[in-house]
């Protein structure tokens, strides 16, 4: 077996022997064929390729060779409380960052919760995450955000946002523009966005923080169609006024109305989809259906590690899982059965692939394994799992079989960062440390009731129906 040593960064590199998805225009799947890599591109994709003398071999025989996997919707800050709101609604979410304790976080607890949700998204095979980062309320935020992004070995966008002021005031200020000059430009390793929502407000305030991305040729990324809080009124306002793009990206779109659809679809724009959040938190029912029947780009997303994780793949089966689910309960209420299903394994897959390139303009570079492109792979390969094999439906092995557990190379821009099921040139103990001061810090700024209170909120009262068939057994 090739030594970690051996994967130097520039040395060519081979897959071997792999079921390949390249998830190209065709979706072709390539059995028992190899992958080169050189320098930081994609060389070949074929069977018993030939490769330059000193190429490092990496086998693929039983396992799955494809695209790195691209979340566009990720609050990487939020990392530092893995967890903590696993209970929560959206309303308790709101309130706790928004109006309570997120207030708190200092540049280095931004800078945390960044550097933890950048070496889990490279270790579960996401090579490429939207930072959707509302929570910078100064620069120092915003460079502590970005210097935990580049300290990582991924491919990264941060979204800049400030959930503690309004988009048209942070947005105006002389020292935004100086940070993004200063830190993104000629980089395809960290790409920028701006972040911020469309409540409807019918004067559209946001209209000056529209024209400054339009003056900076940067992409708005905003949450649309969150139940009871981004309506179809900010979409109206938006479109009316000229600012809905093919490269705006529309995160949730779980609660609007086909008319908002219609205006997504007619000016190009993509959803990004957190199924998990949707299904939990309450924005709206997984739109994947919806979206479909308005012919609308998708991408996936995990939303916050507050509730969930980095792990494409769940997102992946939680999707497919909710687009059949509605579809059943749709045909069940006509009295109809559904005998074929619309939406297959393989094309969630492109969804959390291509359908993630496409959405971040980054299609010519990456989401598929073609020659020309650049290298961010992935080797689906675990020889101690049992659910590794057989390897008969490569699509529906990845959704429904496959975990991160099974994550076994990973390739970002040409370099190695995760070999044989660990990961390479990233520092988990750093991460380790600068959260637990982080969790620490907020422990104390919160105090043990507010602590507890916060990760346990009230349970409504429930009560189970009256039974009138209550049972009751008399023995003669």
């Amino acid at each position: 077996m090739t030594a970690p040593s051996d994967l130097t960064p520039g040395r060519p590199l081979v897959f071997r022997n792999a079921t390949v998805l390249t998830m190209d225009d065709a979706h072709n799947v390539e059995d028992g064929a190899d992958v080169l890599v050189s320098g930081d591109r994609i060389s070949a994709v074929g069977k018993s390729l030939e490769v330059p003398e000193g190429t490092a071999e990496i086998d693929g025989t039983g396992g799955i060779v494809m695209p790195g996997m691209i979340d566009t919707h990720r609050h990487m800050w939020q990392t530092a409380m893995r967890g903590y709101g696993a209970d929560w609604t959206l309303t308790q979410y709101f309130v706790w960052n928004y109006l309570q304790w997120g207030k708190s976080f200092r540049p280095q607890d931004i800078y945390a919760g960044n550097l933890l949700s950048a070496i889990e998204a490279v270790d579960a095979g996401v090579t490429t995450t939207v930072d959707w980062s509302h929570n910078l309320q100064t620069i120092d935020h915003a460079e502590a955000a970005a210097d935990a992004l580049q300290e990582v070995p991924g491919r990264f966008v941060l979204a800049y946002g400030n959930i503690q002021a309004a988009p048209w005031e942070w947005s105006a200020a002389p020292e935004f523009r100086d940070f993004v000059a200063r830190r993104f430009g000629g980089n395809d390793m960290l790409g920028f966005q701006m972040a911020f929502d469309v409540p409807g407000n019918p004067e559209f305030p946001e209209k000056a923080a529209f024209e400054v991305a339009r003056d900076l040729n940067v992409p708005v990324t905003t949450h649309a169609g969150v139940w009871k809080v981004t309506t179809d009124e900010g979409i109206r306002l938006m479109h009316e006024h000229g600012f809905m793009t093919p490269s705006s990206v529309y995160v949730h779109a779980a609660s609007l109305s086909a008319d908002s659809y219609h205006r997504i679809a007619a000016t190009g724009g993509s959803a990004s989809l957190s199924t998990e959040s949707e299904q939990s938190a309450g924005q709206g029912y997984p739109p994947t259906w919806k979206l479909r029947e308005h012919g609308i780009g998708v991408s996936l997303s995990m939303d916050t590690s507050v509730w969930w994780s980095a792990d494409l793949f769940s997102a992946m089966r939680a999707t497919l899982s909710a687009d059949r689910a509605r579809e059943h309960l749709e045909a069940h209420a006509r009295d109809e059965t559904v005998t074929h299903h619309k939406l297959r394994a393989e094309q969630v897959v492109d969804w959390a692939t291509r359908g993630g390139a496409r959405a971040l303009g980054l299609d010519s570079l990456t989401g598929s394994l073609e020659p020309g492109k650049k290298a961010d792979v992935v080797l689906i390969k675990n020889d101690a799992s049992p659910v590794m094999f057989p390897l008969l439906n490569p699509y529906g092995h990845v959704v429904f079989q496959a975990q991160r557990g099974d994550v076994h190379t990973v390739v970002v821009n040409g370099r190695v960062v995760k070999y044989d099921h660990r990961l390479v040139g990233t520092d988990l103990a750093k991460a380790r440390q600068v959260v637990g001061e982080t969790v620490a810090y907020l422990k104390g700024e919160l105090g043990p009731q507010a602590w507890h209170e916060g990760m346990h909120p009230e349970i409504p009262e429930t009560r189970v129906l009256d039974n009138p068939y209550t049972y009751t057994y008399t023995q003669e």
